[in-house]
């Protein structure tokens, strides 16, 4: 099967994936003031080519303009994280239910299968983190909705701002068992084409995931560098 990948087509748009990867994983902190000079010299391209990227955050939710500041990487703040989640968890939750009654049979076994790579990390302790696109279990089941203007809404507005809060503030210790068995028990649900409780259950993983993340925004603020 075919899934929707991101791929560069212009020096542009390479530049901008690579901004939004260093800003997504902490290489760029979060609150730091984005200068167009020296992210051209950093990047080695035009101010033109960063000033088009810079743009492309701020559309993405990543990058926030002030009067008499200019661009900014925004911050991670509990107030953020809630509203932000508040959001995802409505969308996702549908998500989850549009792609109970709309996955194939064969999507749903890549998802499955998806996971299985996932328990080695699981297993070994590792933080359960998930690059970008297809190889995200919430990607996946984003596309599976089959709804293009919440697979939009979602991947072209909050993705990249959830997966910022997700990576930065990763899961580790016996978050990463429970948040696995609760993936697990969604994809269950998938499979048996139960919609509302694919549902329930997503909203309830998210609940969970933000609660876990705001304990550690209390613990660690302001964000300063990566965090993994």
């Amino acid at each position: 099967m075919t899934f929707f990948s991101e791929k560069p087509v212009t020096a542009a748009d390479t530049t901008f994936f690579q901004l939004r990867k260093d800003i997504v994983e902490g290489d760029i902190a979060a609150g730091s003031k984005l200068s167009e000079t020296q992210l051209s010299t950093k990047y080695q391209v035009s101010r033109a080519v960063i000033r088009e990227a810079i743009n492309r955050l701020e559309a993405s939710n990543l990058v926030e303009r002030k009067a008499n500041v200019g661009a900014r990487v925004v911050s991670l703040s509990p107030q953020g994280l809630i509203e932000l989640y508040q959001v995802r968890e409505a969308l996702e939750g549908m998500g989850a239910r549009l792609a109970a009654k709309n996955m194939s049979d064969d999507e749903i076994a890549d998802l499955q299968q998806l996971l299985d790579s996932h328990s080695k990390k699981v297993e070994s302790g590792e933080s359960y983190y998930q690059e970008a696109g297809d190889v995200d279990f919430h990607y996946r089941i984003i596309l599976g909705s089959k709804n293009q203007h919440l697979i939009s809404t979602l991947i072209d507005g909050i993705y990249h701002l959830v997966r910022m809060y997700r990576v930065q503030l990763g899961m580790a210790g016996p978050r990463v068992t429970t948040a696995f068995d609760e993936h697990k028990h969604v994809v269950r649900a998938i499979a048996n084409r139960d919609e509302e409780l694919a549902e329930m259950l997503m909203r309830r993983h998210i609940t969970y995931s933000m609660r876990n993340i705001e304990n550690k925004l209390q613990h660690v603020a302001p964000i300063t560098k990566k965090v993994r």
